[in-house]
């Protein structure tokens, strides 16, 4: 088994989270899938973005929820890298899927719900996933471990992973619990123990945000199942000079 490195939120560490330039980057370095965030607007359509109000990473305020896709979709979100030589935007979910479809790419897509429970997100981001044919290559995750039992409604075949940054007794009965193939522990959660007994009960364990070289080349010895982190390139190195 080999290591998978996911790129958060892109290639992040070098580009505007969560925006083409970000996955682009990603999937030209190697990446062997994408993490990112999904929210509704206010017409409800899935755009790609990861806090609830768009002051952070654009060139507005506001709440995504009260604002509309045409609107949310013409903001700047790379106003930090004034050396792109083109403004990035805040794609919608469509617009990444009908990219991805052309790649090889496993996407990690984060439902950012637990503040604000979008109605009917769930049913909207898997009909879309459906449409492009990319469910046997997608992952649903979220720190609204609800929202997980709900897409198990919907599509039995799913497959989810929780994300916790406290640690959980016994993550793999858990999981189980709700039907999740995975689990999303903070790194600071993660030991070669937790990582082996739970891949004996068949869950798989993905570490976030593993931006630390030591730490990536610790994880990949332990053979840990993905890792997600900032910087994709930096995980890729650490994993082909754990192969040698």
């Amino acid at each position: 088994m080999s290591t998978k490195i996911f790129a958060h939120r892109g290639y992040s560490s070098k580009y505007p989270e969560n925006t083409m330039p970000a996955f682009l980057a990603a999937y030209k370095c190697g990446a062997h899938g994408i993490e990112l965030d999904v929210q509704l607007s206010q017409d409800g359509v899935p755009v790609i973005i990861h806090d609830e109000a768009v002051n952070r990473t654009t060139n507005s305020k506001g709440l995504v929820k009260e604002l509309t896709a045409s609107y949310l979709t013409k903001l700047n979100a790379g106003k930090r890298f004034k050396w792109l030589s083109r403004k990035a935007t805040i794609p919608t979910l469509e617009e990444v899927l009908d990219w991805m479809s052309k790649t090889n790419l496993i996407l990690n897509i984060e439902l950012k719900n637990s503040v604000f429970p979008y109605k009917g997100m769930e049913e909207i981001v898997i009909k879309m996933v459906h449409d492009y044919h990319l469910a046997s290559r997608t992952v649903y995750s979220s720190f609204n471990h609800d929202s997980l039992f709900k897409i198990h409604k919907i599509d039995s075949a799913a497959e989810t992973a929780p994300l916790y940054k406290k640690s959980i007794p016994v993550p793999w009965e858990y999981a189980k619990s709700i039907h999740a193939s995975a689990i999303h522990p903070h790194y600071r959660n993660v030991t070669k123990e937790l990582i082996e007994t739970t891949q004996q009960h068949q869950i798989q364990v993905r570490a976030y945000t593993v931006n630390q070289t030591k730490l990536i080349n610790r994880l990949i010895s332990w053979k840990i199942n993905g890792i997600i982190t900032d910087d994709p390139k930096q995980a890729l190195a650490c994993l082909e000079a754990f192969k040698k």
